[in-house]
């Protein structure tokens, strides 16, 4: 960032020693005098610059709280979708116990009816009755006489049986063990809210003291460079508005190509390779890359309209409308009106979208940025508008708005809905 100028300073500085009254008779100024005058100068210069490291470091430390609030928030709404996955299981594994309990009813009244008139005439009809009252199943086929009943023909009505038996057990088991997995996941939910709540909370505190310590200190640049307050603070806002447009370009030049990112390839049938004399050259020619996935013209348009719809309104974490949002919320609702179903998370959003490089962005694509290189660090999510710019809610304090999605840090990871 410039520096800003301190002429005035230097100046107030150097007529200390030549009073607009002064006597034609007095001495002029000596050597001692002259380097004095340079000295405080040069202090006030190096005041400066520190007071303006100060104000640079005390940006940097609101904008780690700013990303801290935004990793914490989108690490709630990965939990609170994780839960919602759990609970989808664990509803499916109940009802998929349900019809395991019914079939294994079924098998055992056929299986009991079968066994029933197969030992009607038989004289251990009484026995059989008593066991199978008394001791079930299990203990009936543990009978001599109830061994030689199922032999032969019914065998195969016991091995239904016991298949049933079987699936049942597992189904409850599987059933179980959802149950439990919900259970845990509604703790890390429980969890990840309360961290989102204190790191937007530390977030807050950090906006208040950075502001108390840049006022502070652009008093006292205002002192040195004999300037109004109003004025430092116009000056400071327009050093900070250009350096923030200057990196914005450096990291669009530096990104224009993008860096390529893989899209994923249908599985192809192995096909026989035949063999080659071993005198063949190897082809010079690259494999050729992957083309992004086509744009949905009409969904894409619907969903940078309704994004547009919603600038100016709130950001507010782990929301999604109708009249606050999140960043994940933001392009969950926009692509959710142009006909496609997201999950209001940003990792699982880029997990369930076509990765495309930076170059093939369309209107509509979704931008992410992440902590690495890794997907699942990913903690922002912005809707492409075309032209460079962006559509998103940035965090706490600033709403909805459609800007360059360069101001800030880079954007690492690209996708198409």
């Amino acid at each position: 960032m410039r520096r800003p100028v301190i002429g005035t300073a230097l100046l107030a500085l150097v007529l200390v020693t030549a009073p607009a009254s002064a006597d034609p008779t007095d001495p002029a100024p000596s050597r001692g005098d002259v380097r004095k005058a340079e000295r405080r100068a040069q202090g006030a210069a190096a005041d400066v610059d520190s007071i303006q490291a100060q104000i640079d470091a005390a940006n940097a430390n609101l904008e780690a709280a700013a990303v801290a609030a935004q990793q914490a928030a989108e690490a709630y709404n990965g939990a609170r979708w994780r839960l919602q996955e759990a609970r989808k299981a664990e509803r499916r594994a109940e009802r998929a116990s349900r019809r395991a309990d019914r079939e294994l009813g079924r098998v055992r009244e056929d299986y009991r009816d079968t066994l029933l008139t197969t030992a009607g005439s038989s004289p251990d009809l009484d026995a059989f009755n008593a066991a199978l009252d008394s001791d079930g199943f299990s203990s009936l086929l543990d009978q001599r006489n109830a061994a030689d009943i199922v032999q032969g023909e019914f065998e195969e009505e016991r091995i239904a049986f016991e298949a049933a038996a079987d699936d049942a057990e597992d189904a409850e088991q599987v059933a179980e063990d959802a149950a439990s997995d919900a259970e845990d996941a509604a703790a890390d939910a429980l969890v990840a809210k309360q961290d989102a709540e204190a790191a937007v909370a530390a977030a807050a505190t950090a906006a208040q003291s950075v502001t108390a310590e840049k006022t502070r200190l652009l008093r006292r640049l205002a002192r040195l460079e004999g300037i109004s307050i109003e004025l430092a603070e116009q000056r400071q806002a327009a050093l900070e508005q250009e350096a923030l447009e200057q990196a914005a370009l450096e990291a669009q030049h530096e990104q224009a190509p993008g860096p390529e990112q893989p899209a994923p390839q249908q599985p192809t049938p192995e096909q026989p390779t035949p063999e080659q004399p071993d005198d063949t050259e190897p082809s010079d020619q690259d494999d050729p890359v992957p083309a992004p996935p086509p744009a949905d013209e009409g969904g894409a348009a619907a969903a940078v309209s309704f994004a547009r719809d919603q600038i100016g309104e709130p950001y507010v974490w782990a929301a999604a409308g109708p009249d606050a949002w999140d960043c994940s919320g933001l392009t969950m609702g926009a692509w959710n009106a142009g006909g496609r179903s997201l999950p209001h998370y940003s990792v699982a959003q880029y997990d369930q979208s076509s990765p495309i490089s930076a170059s093939d962005l369309r209107p509509g694509d979704l931008v992410f940025w992440g902590s690495s290189s890794s997907s699942s660090s990913i903690y922002h999510v912005a809707l492409y508008a075309g032209d460079g710019l962006m559509i998103h809610a940035p965090r706490t304090g600033r709403p909805v708005t459609e800007e360059s999605m360069y101001y800030w840090i880079p954007p690492n990871f690209f996708a198409r809905p």
